[in-house]
């Protein structure tokens, strides 16, 4: 014969389960300090701001093949 749970309790156990693994992982992570996050995100900003300079100027060289195209065609 077979015990059947109650299906809210066996919900929460899972719910408590799971934040207590979540937990326990938070744990063991590693946490930048301070300045290896203020680094990292000086370095973030400066490639993406190089990385929107490329394209710009890339728009910009296309935009002026393109309206040149476009007054010798017509």
């Amino acid at each position: 014969m077979t015990v059947v749970k109650d299906s809210k309790e066996q919900q929460e156990n899972v719910i408590v389960r799971r934040l207590r693994e979540t937990r326990s992982e938070l744990r063991k992570v590693v946490w930048p300090t301070r300045e290896e996050t203020i680094r990292l995100t000086i370095v973030v900003l400066t490639i993406s701001t190089i990385i929107g300079a490329i394209l710009a100027v890339g728009d910009t060289i296309f935009l002026f093949l393109y309206t040149t195209l476009v007054s010798l065609v017509s």
